[in-house]
């Protein structure tokens, strides 16, 4: 790897930065958009512990899972219908939107309305792909892939460059091991570091067993607190959680998402931490 431990480099999302020593920030928000209402429900809810808490905000939602593991799971309300409700949680709310993009198709209406695009672990080798959202994107977020090493990630970093964007956040949510299981490896993230990118740690993606549930992932929250915890004492930039009010009963990731009313209490912790590492990181 190519690595540049000294560049350090912010992002700008919205009216804040990610980055070269910025404060922690946070992306959040439901595995799907289930509807319009549960969408703004949560969004409301993040956005009032984003301001007392003083975190920087971006809001996840998937307009369409096109990776869930059998055909006859939601999938999301399709691509025009999700990106007019994320336009209008942006808009009203005042808040970022990230949402992860999964056809070519999708690429151009898409770059319309996200702060963030984000490409999926699944598809994060694919060059071409990476390559026409850097170019139509404001902002990328790369997952990192299940099947990668965190070393390896530079050479997608580089894709996306080479398209003319070097506004990435890089995403660890963790490595497969062997069948149905994810581990989180806290090496990573220093590894992921050196590339000079803001790194991002999923917390609730690690802890996922990907169609352990039949036809379905299933997956364990409890371990969620733990490993943001590790993450943030490693210097992470950002952390990512899936919320639901009602996790058993969320249409897609419920078991290894968090339950909304956690949040608050973790957050305040994860900050604390965020506190006393970040000097010693940068």
């Amino acid at each position: 790897m190519e690595a540049n431990p000294d560049r350090h480099k912010k992002v700008k999302v919205g009216n804040f930065e990610i980055g070269g020593g910025a404060p922690l920030a946070l992306i959040a928000g439901p595995c799907v958009i289930e509807s319009e209402s549960i969408v703004m429900q949560i969004a409301e809810v993040l956005k009032e512990l984003s301001v007392k808490l003083v975190i920087p905000l971006i809001f996840k939602a998937s307009y369409d899972k096109a990776n869930r593991t059998s055909h006859l799971s939601f999938r999301g309300p399709g691509l025009s219908r999700g990106l007019e409700i994320l336009r209008k949680v942006r808009d009203e709310l005042e808040i970022p939107v990230l949402s992860d993009v999964h056809r070519f198709e999708e690429i151009a209406p898409a770059a319309e309305v996200l702060d963030v695009m984000q490409v999926p672990a699944f598809l994060c080798r694919q060059t071409d792909f990476v390559m026409e959202i850097a170019r139509r994107a404001k902002v990328v977020n790369i997952k990192k892939g299940q099947f990668i090493a965190p070393w390896d990630v530079i050479h997608i970093a580089e894709k996306a460059a080479a398209a003319g964007n070097d506004n990435l956040l890089l995403t660890e949510r963790g490595a497969c091991f062997g069948y149905n299981n994810l581990v989180f490896d806290v090496r990573s993230l220093p590894v992921l570091r050196q590339t000079g990118y803001p790194v991002v740690f999923d917390a609730t993606h690690s802890v996922q067993l990907p169609g352990a549930a039949g036809g379905a992932s299933g997956g364990d929250r409890r371990m969620v607190p733990y490993l943001a915890r590790a993450a943030v004492a490693a210097g992470v930039d950002a952390l990512f959680f899936e919320v639901h009010p009602d996790p058993d009963r969320a249409l897609s990731d419920g078991p290894n998402s968090l339950a909304l009313e956690s949040l608050p209490a973790l957050l305040a912790t994860l900050k604390k931490l965020d506190k006393i590492v970040r000097p010693e990181v940068f």
